[in-house]
């Protein structure tokens, strides 16, 4: 795989991110709270779950796993709000190093896995959780609509053209 579709990828991770992001307003605060929906988590903890694995895996390769990174599933749940802010925090943090990803790296194989691997899962576990976080929203007529990777690559070329 090469660094352009690693950033392919990333792009759409936002922007499915971002859709279920945009449907939370008028949500029902007890919804947002609860903790036991899906295991020990809710709608809340399973979208903060999902930031902070995205915020640990982004600074395990930066500092080449030296720093685990922040535990915000750990921490009182945010807001609505709040986690929308820690999620452009992270997306700007996201800008600054995606572009230095090389295809070299991406071919580096740690404890037995290409480095490439390691990102595709970065995607994909978003993609679970959006994929919990849409059903309890589409339960509760929040819906974030499709979230396919296919619907953000047609939207994305349509906006190209």
């Amino acid at each position: 795989m090469q660094a352009e579709e690693i950033r392919f990828l990333f792009a759409y991770d936002r922007w499915a991110t971002r859709e279920v992001l945009g449907v939370l307003d008028g949500l029902d605060p007890a919804l947002w709270a609860r903790t036991d929906v899906v295991g020990e988590r809710g709608l809340g903890g399973i979208l903060v779950h999902h930031l902070g694995a995205s915020q640990r895996w982004r600074i395990g390769f930066e500092s080449q796993g030296a720093d685990d990174g922040p535990e915000p599933e750990l921490e009182p749940l945010p807001t609505i709000d709040e986690l929308r802010a820690r999620w452009e925090a992270e997306w700007a943090a996201v800008d600054a190093w995606l572009p230095t990803l090389t295809d070299d790296f991406l071919a580096y194989v740690h404890e037995g896995v290409p480095v490439w691997e390691m990102l595709v899962h970065v995607v994909n576990h978003g993609t679970q959780h959006r994929a919990e976080a849409a059903a309890l929203l589409t339960a509760e007529g929040h819906s974030p609509g499709e979230l396919d990777l296919i619907n953000y690559a047609e939207e994305r070329a349509q906006g190209a053209s």
